[in-house]
Formats: C-alpha cells, sequence, structure tokens
C-alpha cells in the first residue's frame, strides 16, 4: 500500500483518477482464488494493494483546496481563530475561510500568521480577529530535491504564512472552535504559568503536543541528545496514559468489593483506558505519532479483551494502515517514517526474543528488577536508535552517537515522574488544585534539560554527513521490512540491502554550485568538499543552512573578493570554479559593488563584469544577462524566477543543470510557471524578458 502512495508522488505531471480504481477487479480475484490458489491469490493481493495505495494518494491529491492567489504587498486579513501557537518570542495564529481585499469568497485553505511581539490581544480559538500582515504562499524548496515544503502544506491545508505588519484586533462574530483547541490554549497557559521559561514549556508540550514555545537553545540540546523524541507526543506518552487510566480504574474497581463482584473490571478499565487515549490524542493535534499509537493502542486493548497476542507485526501494518489512508501524504515525511521503523524493529525484536530470554526457578534477588528495567530501557534504544538512524539522516544529515546514555536517565525519568506527574496535574486543572503535581513535573522536566545539555556537550556527540537520497532511503525501507518480516536465515539477506542503502550518499555526486530561487544566494563547492556562499542583502540563511545539510557541512566560507581559494578564483567582479583540465568551469557574476553617494555618483559607478560567454560552461548571476550568451548555459534572475533553485553538476561528459520547477514537473502544489506583467504580442516569454 505504501509503494502505491509513493508510486503517485514519483512522476513529474499528476496522474488521472480514471484508472487508479482498477485495483477492484485484482482485489476480487484475490478474494476468488483464496481458497483455490493461495500464492495466485498473495500475488493479486499484493497488487491490489499497491493499487489501493496509488487510488487512495490520488483521491487526496485531487480533493485538496487549490493554491490561494494572495496579494502581492501588505493586506488586512480577517478570519476565525482556530488554532493558537505559542512561540518564544509571540503567538502564532492560524486563520481559517479568511477574506481580504479583493479575495471574494472567503479562503478554503488556512492562513498562518505570528502576531508582534508587542502585540498586546490574546486572541482565543474561536475569535474573529483581523490584522495587517504580508503573507506568501509555502515555500519553495531550498535546491532540488529538497524536502517540499510547498508539498506539505498543500495536503495540510496551508495556504499561506507570514507576519503581521500591525496589532490585532476584534471583529464582530464568534464562531465554532475545533474540538479541544481552547481546552489545549487553556492548559498550556496555566502550566506556563506555573512553569515559567523553558520548563513549562517543555510541559506544555507534553501535555498538549505543542513544541512551538520551546526555545531554540533547548531544542537543538534535546536534539543533539537524542531526546527529541520525548518532545514529540506518540508512543510512550499514550501508552503512560492509556497505563495509568488502566491500572488506577481496575484497582478502584478491585477494592470495591460489591461491584468488583458484578463487573468485569479489565473490561470497564480498558474502555476508560480507551477513551483517555482518544482524548489525548485530539488534545494533542493528533499528529501522526499519535494517531499510529492509539491506533496500535485500540488494536493492543482489543486482543486482550479477546485473549489474542497484543505485540504482533499485523498490529503495526494495520495501524500503518489506517495512518496513511487518512493522510497519505505522511508517507513521505520523517515522523511517520521515524514512528514506525522504531515499532517495526522493537516489535520484531520482541517477537524474535519471546522464548530465548533465560528464566530462572526460585525467587528473584532484589536488583533484578532494576537491572531489567535499566536493561530494557538501553536496549530499546539501540534498536530503537538503529532503526531510526537512516531516516535521520536522509532528512537531516546528522548523526546522535550518545542517544543510549541520555535515554537510559531520562526515559525512566518520563516515565515514572513527568508523565504521571502531568496526568495528575491535568486530572487537578479543572479543580485548581494543579500546582504540586506541576512543582512535580517541573523537577523531572529540569533533569532531562539537564541530561540533555550535558550529553549535547559531550565531544563529538553529533556528526554531520551527507544525507542519503530518496531511493538510498526507499532502499533501506525494504531492507528493514525483508529484516523484520522474514524467519530464520533468510532475514539476514535484509542487512546487506540496508548497508548498500546506507552507502548511498558516496555514489551520488553532491552539486557543484547553487543558487537560490531569489537569487540573492549562490554557493559553490571547491574540490575538498568545502562550501563558499556569495551572500547578497535579503539572502535566506534558512535557505544556506538546508543547502549545508544537503551537501554534509556543517559551516561555509564567503567567497574570496579577490584572489584564489582552492580551485575558485575571483577578479574583476567574476569568480570561476575550475575543476581538473578538460572540464567544464562554471562562472559567477558579482554585482558591482553600489556607488558612492555625492554629486558625482555616477561617474564613480563600477561597470558589472562581462559575462564569459562560449568560455564558462555555465554562467551565474544574480542579475538578469541581457541578450544572448551563445555558448553558455545561463542561469540568471530571470531564469530562477521562472523555474525556481538551480543546481549545476560538472561532470566529464558536460554540465548537468537541474531547476526546481524540472525536478518537481507540474503537480498541482508546484505554482504556475509565472509570466512577466508586459508581453509584446507575438514574442515568446523569454524574448519579452
Amino acid at each position: 500500500m505504501a509503494s502505491g502512495i509513493l508510486l503517485y508522488f514519483l512522476p513529474r505531471s499528476e496522474p488521472g483518477l480514471n484508472w487508479s480504481f482498477a485495483f477492484l477487479p485484482v482485489l476480487a480475484l484475490a478474494v476468488w482464488l483464496a481458497g483455490r490458489r493461495p500464492g495466485l491469490a498473495w500475488c493479486a493481493a499484493m497488487f491490489a494493494m499497491l493499487g489501493l495505495g496509488f487510488a487512495i494518494a490520488a483521491w487526496h491529491g485531487q480533493r485538496m483546496a487549490p493554491a490561494l492567489e494572495l496579494p502581492r504587498t501588505a493586506a488586512v486579513f480577517e478570519g476565525q481563530v482556530i488554532d493558537v501557537d505559542r512561540l518564544p518570542e509571540a503567538l502564532r495564529i492560524t486563520l481559517a475561510a479568511a477574506i481580504w481585499p479583493g479575495s471574494g469568497e472567503p479562503a478554503a485553505r488556512h492562513i498562518r500568521i505570528r502576531l508582534r511581539a508587542d502585540d498586546a490581544l490574546r486572541p482565543e480559538p474561536g475569535s474573529r480577529i483581523a490584522v495587517r500582515a504580508l503573507v506568501r504562499l509555502p515555500s519553495a524548496p531550498t535546491h532540488p530535491g529538497a524536502w517540499d515544503y510547498q508539498r506539505a502544506a498543500w495536503f495540510s491545508g496551508l495556504g499561506g504564512s507570514g507576519f503581521a505588519l500591525g496589532p490585532a484586533r476584534l471583529v464582530e462574530g464568534q464562531g465554532a472552535a475545533p474540538p479541544l483547541s481552547a481546552t489545549r490554549q487553556a492548559m498550556e497557559t496555566r502550566v506556563t504559568a506555573a512553569l515559567p521559561g523553558a520548563t513549562g514549556a517543555i510541559a506544555a508540550a507534553l501535555i498538549t503536543g505543542g513544541q512551538s514555545a520551546i526555545p531554540p537553545a533547548e531544542m537543538a540540546a534535546m536534539r543533539d541528545s537524542g531526546l527529541a523524541h520525548l518532545l514529540s507526543v506518540s508512543g510512550l506518552h499514550i501508552a503512560i496514559v492509556m497505563g495509568l487510566v488502566f491500572m488506577l480504574l481496575r484497582a478502584a474497581i478491585a477494592l470495591w468489593h460489591w461491584l468488583a463482584l458484578r463487573v468485569d473490571s479489565k473490561l470497564w478499565a480498558s474502555a476508560a483506558a480507551l477513551a483517555a487515549g482518544g482524548f489525548y490524542m485530539v488534545l494533542t493535534g493528533a499528529e501522526v505519532p499519535m494517531q499510529r499509537s492509539f491506533a496500535m493502542a485500540a488494536l493492543v486493548t482489543l486482543a486482550v479483551l479477546l485473549g489474542r497476542r497484543a505485540v504482533t507485526l499485523r498490529s503495526v501494518a494495520i495501524a500503518a494502515m489506517i495512518v496513511l489512508a487518512l493522510n497519505p501524504a505522511a508517507l513521505l515525511g520523517p515522523s511517520f517514517q521515524m514512528s514506525f521503523a522504531a515499532v517495526l524493529a522493537l516489535v520484531a525484536a520482541h517477537d524474535w526474543a519471546r522464548g530465548r530470554w533465560p528464566r530462572t526457578a526460585g525467587p528473584r534477588p532484589w536488583w533484578r528488577g532494576p537491572a531489567m528495567l535499566l536493561g530494557g530501557v538501553v536496549i530499546t534504544s539501540i534498536i530503537a536508535g538503529l532503526a531510526t538512524m537512516p531516516i535521520g539522516l536522509a532528512h537531516f544529515g546528522r548523526l546522535q552517537w550518545y542517544g543510549v546514555l541520555s535515554n537510559a536517565v531520562a526515559v525512566p525519568l518520563t516515565s515514572m515522574l513527568i508523565m504521571p506527574a502531568g496526568l495528575a496535574a491535568a486530572l487537578a486543572m479543572p479543580f485548581g488544585l494543579e500546582a504540586w503535581p506541576l512543582w512535580l513535573m517541573g523537577l523531572g522536566v529540569r533533569a532531562v534539560l539537564w541530561v540533555a545539555h550535558a550529553v549535547a556537550a559531550l565531544p563529538g556527540a553529533t556528526s554531520v554527513a551527507e544525507p542519503l537520497p530518496g531511493w538510498g532511503l526507499a532502499l533501506c525501507g525494504l531492507g528493514m521490512v525483508w529484516l523484520c518480516l522474514w524467519r530464520g536465515w533468510l532475514r539476514g539477506l535484509g542487512l546487506p540491502v540496508i548497508a548498500v542503502a546506507v552507502a548511498t550518499p558516496w555514489m551520488m555526486a553532491a552539486p557543484d554550485a547553487l543558487i537560490s530561487a531569489d537569487g540573492r544566494l549562490i554557493a559553490l563547492r571547491a574540490a575538498s568538499g568545502e562550501v563558499f556562499v556569495q551572500r547578497l542583502a535579503g539572502g535566506s540563511r534558512f535557505t544556506a543552512d538546508g543547502w549545508l545539510r544537503g551537501m554534509g557541512e556543517t559551516q561555509s566560507r564567503s567567497l574570496p573578493a579577490e584572489g584564489s581559494a582552492q580551485d575558485i578564483h575571483c577578479n574583476n567582479g567574476l569568480c570561476r570554479l575550475e575543476r581538473a583540465p578538460g572540464r567544464p568551469q562554471l562562472a559567477v557574476l558579482r554585482p558591482p559593488p553600489p556607488p558612492p553617494r555625492g554629486r558625482n555618483a555616477r561617474q564613480d559607478m563600477v561597470p558589472p563584469a562581462e559575462p564569459p560567454c562560449g568560455v564558462a560552461a555555465v554562467i551565474l548571476s544574480p542579475e538578469p544577462i541581457r541578450g544572448r550568451c551563445e555558448g553558455s548555459h545561463v542561469v540568471d534572475r530571470f531564469a530562477v524566477w521562472r523555474d525556481g533553485a538551480h543546481a549545476v553538476w560538472l561532470t566529464a561528459n558536460g554540465p548537468v543543470v537541474l531547476s526546481d520547477r524540472a525536478h518537481r514537473g507540474d503537480r498541482p502544489w508546484v505554482p504556475q510557471r509565472p509570466a512577466p506583467r508586459y508581453q509584446p504580442a507575438n514574442l515568446p516569454v523569454a524574448a519579452a524578458e
């Protein structure tokens, strides 16, 4: 099913829905063959699920609302607040059915706006506000092949984001807020009031799921120490909540003699635990890890009630199918991949170890319980860390080496102190008695933060490497599924597949040059792998950081004003990237410095450098290059305006130039190619420019 979803996203043009439901007759064939030819029935069922995944993804892709036509300049946006996120310095609101001057009908997509830090208004979900803001469409990928923010926004319903230029004001009219959004905001307010600073932000994230208020320094420490998974409300958190509710309610029934003789305590406790888990999932926003966790928790609870095995690979598969049916685009994101990879590996390891763990007769020594707990934390951390390492490398290009050490301390703290105290605080909030539970929770959070900072500060705690390409990540997934599903010696065949997948970054050459979609950033990669960046005014630091991650580097240097740096030579407003003799050259035009102010400013202007047409195989320029440039591939301001960021490879067979538009193709989430405002009649676009 996941492979069918992936087939929908691979083409560079939108596939139609006409033939996507061809899986239905194949599925009927599989059912008909089930009792006659089991082998053929299995093959037909596999093809049917492949078609089912493709059909689900195609249906989701074409049912989404079209992209918004946002104003080019600042405007007053009015809409209903459906969500409020706390940032370290301000609030960020999400508006539904927003309108602005000239918009006509209310927007079918949400708009996200960051309010000013000094804004006195504290909007609540359901209120209607108006604010003057500058809003833009979701960002394009930082370079060809990078994470597609526009695709993610297309499937999430986001139409644009921006920042406020003035204070927000309330408008008459109140709408219905999304379920529990007001409750979520009220709980975050009370938690942060009792626990100020980073401690309160992390405590609120563990209770309500919102991570936006966590300061960057603490978020970086949690990430570099391998503890970021604790901030993503998922299996560990819902297991603790449901487990505590189950245990407490069953104990309460057992203590009431009359009730214990008349009701099934396991049935009632299981139903209450499921209700608590569902409430917790909705409260935290029902993110992908939480959907997976609740689906598996529901299956496990049902299995326990029916007397079946609770932890099986089949329950993982059913949970994955439920999540993918609701949100097929989640397949491409790190949240789904890391969540299911970790659970798949843990369940497979549990299945393999069942019956192999030595059992001892007689009384157990006192230290056996704590040792088993510590050993279980270490083993699960190793298994989950190994399973998610290739995915983290593919999406973030980072490796955390001391995750086992930090998890050995932080996971027991979270399980035994932080989450039970958080649950007690949530139950006590309606009565105003949450102060003491939150105080206990704050002690645990501060201890986890101390561990995170201490581990992240260790030498070599993290390392950066070139990320896995998309096909390498798919190959790694195939090897892992093979390793976890097969039995006996056949499962070992998955290991060489995983090894080849992890080595794929060394099989792919990083681009020799990149130019951003606005032309304000140009990067050149020297033969040694060092990255040199030309950053003009307005160049995005976020884009530059994405480039460094894509090339497996941590820092860059500026292009020299004059002189040479390795195989990069700059003089007279021109930089050349020269590889070995016989290889094509690449040239970067540098805009001249601004003229000095004064009476003779025009006389002191420095003329721009002439493009080396016919000499350099590829010419990159942040400004338009007028006229023809024979013998060279020109990527100037017009080219990136039309087709987005460009990447260049200088190969022995000539240069390879790839634009973001050519890489992504014509899909619904890719904006249409822009046209100039003025175009003479009977003149092509390029000539008009």
